[in-house]
């Protein structure tokens, strides 16, 4: 099994694939105030659950979404179509950083896929490119709330505290207009769906794919619970270009 689809696995009872509520995901982008016919693009979008909710609330816009993942974009685009929204969701499987647009956005989401741009700040750099002049980015990484023992650092990464995160976004000539920061009560609903659903189906089948799909799991569930749980924060900045 690859770690794609492990991961798709391990998601599938939580589909916004970030330590966020529903009920947060959809304050985050009310907050972001679209105008009517907004154009959205997904960088990294794995199976595309925020611009689909973007594309709920606000009938009249559209959206592109960006992976490299195969099955992730089938994933997309089997939700959409269940969720009539098919003809306003446009999937590309490319690189994030590959990707070229036509027209400006009104909204760029980069939500855990900073990687793609080898961090907060080329992600940011990147999305200048895609938003049109008063448009806004909406990107979400993680940061530590305290200092992580340095194995803990060697397994996750060297992220910085908050006000160093929400500074690296600001860099680039950005304005932080509306953030969240995700409670712990949102770490442990993600973290306890991403193992439990991933346990799950280890039990439904057993043989090599289950071993290994468990053994991933365990692994996940030591580095959370004896390594970063009440650590590692994840913060979802709104920001305009200044």
């Amino acid at each position: 099994m690859d770690r794609q689809l492990i991961s798709a696995i391990a998601h599938r009872d939580h589909p916004i694939a970030a330590p966020v509520s529903e009920a947060n995901l959809d304050r985050l982008l009310r907050r972001a105030s679209l105008p009517e016919q907004a154009r959205v693009l997904d960088l990294g979008c794995g199976e595309a659950e925020w611009s689909l909710r973007a594309l709920e609330l606000l009938p009249s816009a559209v959206a592109d979404g960006v992976d490299i993942s195969e099955r992730a974009l089938a994933s997309a685009a089997e939700s959409a179509t269940a969720r009539g929204l098919a003809d306003r969701l446009s999937l590309h499987r490319m690189p994030a950083a590959d990707f070229v647009a036509a027209q400006p956005y009104d909204l760029v989401l980069c939500v855990g896929s900073t990687h793609a741009f080898e961090g907060l700040k080329g992600t940011m750099a990147a999305a200048a490119r895609f938003v049109r002049p008063g448009g806004l980015v909406l990107v979400g990484e993680g940061f530590w709330e305290r200092e992580p023992a340095p194995e803990v650092v060697a397994e996750i990464g060297a992220y910085p505290d908050l006000a160093g995160t929400v500074a690296a976004a600001e860099s680039g000539g950005w304005l932080t207009v509306y953030a969240h920061v995700s409670t712990r009560e949102e770490w442990d609903e993600y973290e306890w769906s991403w193992t439990g659903t991933l346990a799950r189906w280890a039990a439904a089948h057993p043989g090599p794919d289950g071993d290994q799909a468990l053994a991933v799991m365990l692994e996940h569930r030591e580095m959370w619970l004896n390594g970063y749980r009440d650590l590692l924060g994840f913060a979802t900045l709104l920001l305009q270009r200044v």
